[in-house]
């Protein structure tokens, strides 16, 4: 039976298929790469409204929801929710496409989702202020 999630309406930001070195001693992605992958997901997002470099400086939330498998194509979303003096937040969602080795290839599922806080940096390391938005 089939599910009816369906992906976001949008460009995903990053688009990758685990691979078995990725797993953990269960057989399942091992969550530290997730938390990888959707922290240089969140920083594209990031770094283009920085107009420049930024530090990750706070994950705010981080939930998983649903095992990712090897054989999956795992696709990350992400959104500008928030923008400070010198901080950007970002929410990030991810999405899995049951691949062959599922029992139901081609399902979609929520897998994760997250909020994490990045700062703009100068080529120093210092916090900078973000510019305006263009």
């Amino acid at each position: 039976m089939a599910n009816d999630v369906k992906l976001p309406d949008q460009e995903p930001v990053l688009r990758v298929i685990p691979m078995p070195a990725d797993t953990n001693a269960a057989g399942d992605i091992f969550g530290g790469w997730l938390m990888s992958q959707v922290d240089l997901s969140g920083s594209v997002k990031a770094a283009r409204r920085a107009r420049g470099r930024i530090a990750t400086v706070a994950v705010n939330s981080f939930t998983f929801k649903k095992p990712v498998y090897v054989a999956d194509l795992v696709s990350f979303y992400a959104e500008v929710v928030s923008v400070g003096t010198t901080s950007i937040t970002v929410e990030v969602q991810v999405y899995a496409e049951r691949g062959w080795r599922s029992s139901q290839p081609g399902d979609i599922v929520l897998v994760t989702e997250a909020t994490l806080v990045y700062v703009a940096i100068d080529a120093n390391g210092n916090k900078r202020v973000v510019p305006p938005e263009r």
